[in-house]
């Protein structure tokens, strides 16, 4: 699934996250960003990492758009890989769960995956919206609090007349985590498990309910509810390996 119609409402995946971590050279932070246009509004779904920079400008100029005409970011919580973007839009109405925001700035500097000196600013930005549970956020979509990867973390649900989108942030970030209810980086194992299940749940009450993970691929439920992918994961790494600028090495991180 690269994109998708639901009724007034029309989503693109323009990042899909990866359900990785490196081995040797720190977090990948590669995190899943998608756009969500409706009438006369453009919302982004969380906005990326420095790496993430120039792809997202790049993925709003194919599709006619620039970052000033993002009118909404809505952030799943804040860690930079998710958040740290939103300086790319400054005059869109940027949401996060008040809960979240409180908590990232009590973070120790230089600690944690939290951009300080980002969530400061953020705080003080004219056009932030501290979001509650259950809050409307955007025309059709809820936030709901899903803590365990941060106290605040959130996942949106887009409310289809026939079916559902759930964007899940690090909730729940990967298939793995979703089937085995375990995960990784949490404050809590039981509030994250307690989570997932709500998050199925919210997975489980329409057919084809999709689900949009934070370092995954999109996924729906197959006939005997278990998840199946909508897209083709795509992945890898280009290394200059030899004596030249043009001499590179494409390794591929998909298994077939």
């Amino acid at each position: 699934m690269k994109q998708l119609q639901i009724d007034g409402y029309h989503i693109e995946i323009l990042v899909t996250g990866f359900p990785g971590k490196s081995v040797c050279h720190g977090a990948l932070g590669w995190s899943t960003i998608a756009l969500i246009r409706h009438q006369d509004r453009i919302a982004l779904v969380d906005v990326g990492a420095f790496g993430h920079r120039q792809m997202l400008i790049a993925a709003l100029a194919e599709r006619g758009l620039n970052p000033s005409d993002v009118t909404d970011v809505l952030l799943s919580h804040s860690h930079y890989d998710h958040a740290l973007n939103w300086v790319l839009f400054p005059k869109a109405r940027t949401v996060i769960a008040d809960i979240e925001l409180d908590w990232a700035l009590e973070q120790p500097w230089g600690e944690t995956p939290v951009p300080e000196l980002y969530v400061k600013e953020l705080n003080l930005l004219p056009t932030l919206v501290r979001a509650k549970d259950g809050d409307e956020v955007f025309p059709g979509i809820t936030m709901h609090l899903a803590p365990g990867h941060t106290p605040g973390c959130v996942t949106f649900k887009l409310a289809g007349k026939e079916r559902d989108v759930i964007f899940t942030g690090d909730s729940a970030k990967n298939r793995a985590e979703l089937v085995s209810r375990d995960t990784d980086m949490t404050y809590d194992p039981a509030i994250s498990r307690a989570t997932i299940e709500m998050i199925w749940d919210l997975w489980r009450t329409r057919a084809g309910n999709v689900l949009v993970p934070g370092h995954d691929v999109p996924m729906d439920l197959d006939g005997t509810g278990q998840p199946r992918y909508l897209a083709k994961r795509e992945a890898a790494i280009r290394a200059w390996y030899g004596d030249g600028m043009d001499e590179t090495t494409t390794i591929s991180l998909v298994v077939d």
